[in-house]
C-alpha cells in the first residue's frame, strides 16, 4: 500500500478512514513480524511510511471528533 497525503485523507468520509486505518494497522503488523524474523523487506522506508500515515489518518479523526 501506498501512504496516504493529508489531501487525501481530507476527502474521505469518517467510515473511509476507520477501514483505512485498520488495513495500515495490519500492513504494520506484517512489516513488524518481517522485521523480526530478519527478513529485508523490499522498500526499507515503508515501515516509516506506514507508521506516519496511521498517524495522519489518527489525527484526522480526532479533529473530527473535537469539532
Amino acid at each position: 500500500m501506498s501512504h496516504l497525503s493529508t489531501h487525501e485523507i481530507d476527502q474521505m468520509s469518517k467510515e473511509q478512514m476507520l477501514r483505512r486505518l485498520e488495513e495500515m494497522r495490519e500492513e504494520l503488523l506484517q512489516l513488524r513480524a518481517q522485521q523480526a524474523l530478519g527478513g529485508s523487506s523490499s522498500n526499507p522506508g515503508e515501515f516509516k511510511q506506514t507508521r506516519r500515515s496511521i498517524a495522519r489518518l489518527l489525527t484526522s479523526i480526532n479533529r473530527e471528533r473535537k469539532e
